[in-house]
């Protein structure tokens, strides 16, 4: 009697209407078909947001469901970080990191989230490199030359950047302790105001994310003198990294990267699938080509060594700023 009774049961099972709720769905892996909404911290049309959605558009043919980008830019990328941190775990909501989410974790005295704990990391997307600028008709026609000028005449040189506490910055700021020279570091509202005064003589070279930048170069307006990262810029094989052009800059490897990553708590195998998705996306040479244009590295990641990489710049950029003496905001 039992065993019939059971057998009914599964019986109607079978032919009853059944659906899985969505965080059944998510501990299993699954994504709704609900659009994959990815906040962004920057406004449209700059690198960042050109990459993800170059990555969003190739993730959507694949999945074959809508990936949605939503910029939220400004408060030093708080905005968008606290949005995903405090959305529901269900892989339908992620958030594009970057240096600046571990900028501001040394740089705000309080932030509404914790960065190391509130985000559950898929995978980096791209690198692109910062560069050390001067305007054509600069005297200094190396990095070397310019690196003496500023030994031989302490607190006379003048290094533009963007605002304060932004990579840029922060950038110059490192190359100021890690070359061991005197430098005036001079902020500016945007990268337009940098070119203006770079090639107006208001300065004397620039600290800039090359990909902004490569037109005014590629057209003679600006010069590279060395490539911040560990390796050469593709984009521009001729021009040397900093350590290779001092010694005391041997090992410096800063460069700027976007990566996604979603709220925590976010089950583990849902961040798996993205994981995947994310490089499967990435290995595509059509998106290689793409990214190549925007003067961007595609790189993925595991998860792992996503948390690694902010960790690790959570604790170098916060050590730039304390040793900058620039004040928490």
């Amino acid at each position: 009697m039992q065993r019939r009774r059971l057998a009914a049961a599964l019986l109607a099972l079978g032919t009853a209407p059944f659906s899985i709720p969505t965080w059944a769905a998510a501990a299993q892996g699954a994504l709704s078909s609900r659009p994959i909404r990815i906040v962004v911290p920057f406004g449209p049309g700059g690198v960042a947001d050109l990459t993800v959605r170059a990555v969003a558009q190739k993730m959507a043919a694949s999945m074959g469901q809508s990936i949605v980008v939503d910029n939220k830019p400004g408060a030093g990328g708080i905005v968008a970080a606290d949005a995903v941190a405090k959305a529901a775990p269900d892989g339908h909501t992620l958030l594009l990191m970057s240096n600046g989410t571990a900028v501001s974790a040394g740089l705000f005295a309080h932030l509404p989230y914790e960065t190391l704990k509130d985000f559950a990391p898929i995978s980096t997307l791209g690198y692109f490199d910062l560069a050390v600028l001067v305007p054509s008709g600069s005297k200094f026609a190396s990095m070397q030359a310019l690196v003496a000028h500023a030994r031989a005449h302490p607190g006379q040189l003048n290094i533009a950047t963007i605002s304060t506490g932004s990579t840029q910055h922060l950038a110059a700021e490192l190359l100021k302790s890690t070359l061991g020279i005197d430098v005036q570091v001079v902020p500016f509202n945007g990268t337009p105001a940098v070119v203006t005064a770079l090639r107006g003589g208001q300065v004397d070279a620039a600290v800039e994310i090359l990909a902004p930048v490569m037109a005014q170069v590629a057209g003679g307006a600006l010069r590279a003198l060395a490539v911040l990262g560990a390796h050469r810029a593709p984009a521009l094989p001729k021009v040397p990294t900093v350590a290779e052009s001092d010694a005391a800059a041997r090992g410096l490897d800063v460069a700027s990267w976007n990566a996604l990553a979603a709220p925590a708590r976010t089950p583990p195998e849902v961040v798996e699938r993205l994981h995947r998705e994310v490089q499967s996306a990435l290995a595509a040479p059509e998106l290689k080509t793409t990214l190549q244009g925007f003067g961007v590295e595609a790189r993925s990641s595991t998860p792992a060594q996503l948390a690694a990489l902010l960790a690790g710049e959570v604790q170098r950029w916060s050590g730039v700023i304390q040793r900058a003496g620039i004040p928490k905001q």
